[in-house]
């Protein structure tokens, strides 16, 4: 019989935790707006009532966008986890160094420019996604990576890709208006053509960084102390990059410059679970999913009638977060 730790079955408690949490937030979810069905109701809809409009309602409309929020949620916070990991700073993420600046760049230009190549858009937020981290990485290297000089390259560089958005959005006026859910992150118009688009990239990126927990708590110990244990740090490094960008892409490619959540939920599920990433690669996927699920049902129950971007509910719960994040670093100086 294996012997778990008192830590560790605290850990393995805190996940199962995280995934009722999950289970609750996908029926909460599914079940609410202008139509309330109760989780009973959602299973008897699914399985014996098709044909009813509860069943189109479902599975028409809300089971994909609950998907692909619960896989934006993962892909985000991921990614997050893995740059706060590489970059040994807590204020990294996604939206904070410009990564998904360029990811929103780069598929903002297929979806005005080339409309018809919709299909290419998450290969495009990769390759942007990916740019503008080795981008700001090369800017922020110097002998070693300091956070600090890292934050602030990420700050010029999301400068830069929001200058080439702003220059989209001005040449082509007309096609603006089909974005802007887009830039502000949105799940309104989501379909299981979406879930098709995102679903490949966000299974490929968990299957690889379930597989790289170890290395990433060796990294995490410092670049002298991994290569003495044998770790070939840079190149670690740059496939931790690679599946962070493909994570970070992925997600911006459906929902837009969703912003926060590679910020909150990693530095959130760290303070529960610890920095061990045998742990916090699991509790991130699932409390993330959560979050971003939750949010997402409140941005369409909040106003009713009226529906708001869950970006905007993200974006007011992220701001404050990020400023104690701030003030704790500082004070902690």
């Amino acid at each position: 019989m294996i012997k778990y730790t008192k830590e560790e079955s605290k850990k393995k408690t805190i996940i199962t935790v995280f995934i009722i949490l999950f289970i609750v937030s996908f029926f909460f979810s599914v079940g609410n707006g202008a139509v309330q069905i109760s989780p009973i109701g959602i299973i008897k809809s699914i399985l014996y009532e098709k044909g009813t409009v509860n069943y189109q309602i479902i599975w028409n409309v809300r089971l994909p966008r609950t998907i692909v929020a619960a896989l934006v949620g993962i892909c985000l916070s991921l990614s997050g986890a893995i740059l706060q990991g590489i970059m040994r700073n807590p204020l990294a993420g996604p939206n904070i160094i410009g990564v998904s600046s360029g990811g929103g760049f780069f598929a903002l230009v297929i979806l005005i420019i080339f409309p018809s190549y919709y299909y290419l858009v998450p290969i495009g937020a990769f390759i942007g996604a990916l740019s503008a981290t080795l981008f700001i990485y090369s800017l922020a290297w110097k002998e070693g990576v300091l956070p600090t000089r890292l934050v602030l390259a990420g700050v010029a560089v999301s400068s830069l890709f929001s200058a080439g958005t702003n220059a989209l959005m001005t040449f082509f006026p007309d096609r603006v208006h089909g974005v802007l859910g887009f830039m502000v992150g949105g799940l309104s118009a989501i379909t299981w053509k979406d879930v098709r688009m995102i679903l490949p990239y966000a299974i490929l990126g968990m299957i690889l960084i379930l597989f790289l927990p170890d290395k990433l708590n060796i990294l995490m110990l410092g670049d002298e102390v991994a290569t003495g244990l044998g770790l070939r740090v840079e190149r670690t490094r740059f496939v931790f990059i690679i599946i962070s960008s493909l994570l970070a892409g992925a997600a911006v490619s459906v929902v837009g410059l969703l912003g926060f959540v590679g910020l909150i939920v990693p530095h959130m599920t760290r303070l529960f679970i610890g920095s061990d990433y045998r742990y916090l690669f699991l509790g991130t996927i699932f409390f993330g999913a959560s979050i971003v699920m939750i949010c997402d049902t409140l941005s369409r129950i909040l106003f009713a009638p009226m529906e708001i971007p869950v970006g905007i509910i993200m974006s007011a719960l992220g701001a404050p977060f990020f400023l104690y994040l701030l003030r704790k670093k500082e004070a902690m100086r």
